[in-house]
């Protein structure tokens, strides 16, 4: 793969994806967004977890104004359109993805921070949604996940006050799930990479899928899903079987 706006690496299960524009504070483009499908479209079938990150200072510090300066009403829903459908496949394939926010993650670069499925933060990353100081609202689904995490109130006090919060007090709120120091954030979301890769990698596909569509469903009609894909896991041959053939015979599964 050769990228413009991003770098990829591959190694032992865990695809890491780091946006690589810093002159820009990593601001997201059309042509991340492109690039960004393309790594989903190419991701190796041996990947188990992907890590997203930023290069400098910045996780990324929302969408690319001067991309958006001069849009006509139309073109800025499709631009809106390809981001929100980019993030939402983040958030639908069966790869964990794991946000590693290192710095600034504004507008866009929150929104795309919430499409992961969980977000450790260094103690120097500012979450927000400034959208408003420039007239707009977010366009990457932002006021749709938002309330999700924090609550309502939360969610409309960030949205429309503009302003930006630290990590300690997204942790708070519910936004990341650790804060860390910063020259430790990569070894602990590493750290956690490699520990959901040595568990069973069809039941950690399946627990992403069923949780994911139990946002997105009726109470009842997520159990379901859970139930069906929970008897799946049964069976002679079966990922579940070894997984408790091993405990009972204390040894490590085979996978």
């Amino acid at each position: 793969m050769e990228f413009k706006t991003l770098t990829f690496t591959f190694s032992d299960g865990v695809a890491l994806v780091t946006l690589s524009r810093p002159e820009a504070l990593n601001a997201l483009n059309t042509r991340f967004f492109q690039e960004l499908n393309q790594v989903i479209d190419e991701l190796p079938e041996e990947a188990r977890v992907m890590v997203i990150t930023g290069e400098g200072k910045a996780f990324a510090a929302g969408a690319d104004i001067a991309e958006m300066l001069d849009k006509d009403p139309a073109q800025a829903r499709d631009f809106s359109k390809y981001g929100q459908d980019t993030f939402n496949r983040l958030e639908v394939m069966e790869v964990p993805v794991i946000a590693a926010v290192n710095g600034y993650a504004l507008g866009g670069g929150c929104e795309l921070a919430m499409a992961c499925d969980f977000r450790i933060a260094s103690e120097k990353a500012v979450f927000g949604q400034p959208e408003v100081n420039l007239g707009l609202i977010p366009g990457f689904a932002g006021t749709v996940r938002l309330p999700r995490y924090v609550g309502l109130g939360n969610a409309l006090m960030l949205l429309l006050s503009g302003e930006a919060i630290k990590a300690p007090e997204a942790l708070n709120m519910g936004l990341v799930s650790k804060v860390v120091a910063p020259e430790a954030l990569m070894e602990e979301v590493m750290r956690l990479a490699r520990l959901i890769c040595s568990k069973g990698p069809e039941a950690v596909r399946k627990v992403k899928v069923v949780a994911r569509q139990a946002m997105r469903r009726e109470y009842e009609k997520a159990m379901d899903i859970e139930n069906e894909q929970f008897g799946s896991l049964f069976g002679a041959g079966s990922e579940g079987a070894e997984g408790m053939k091993a405990f009972l015979e204390k040894r490590k599964p085979e996978w």
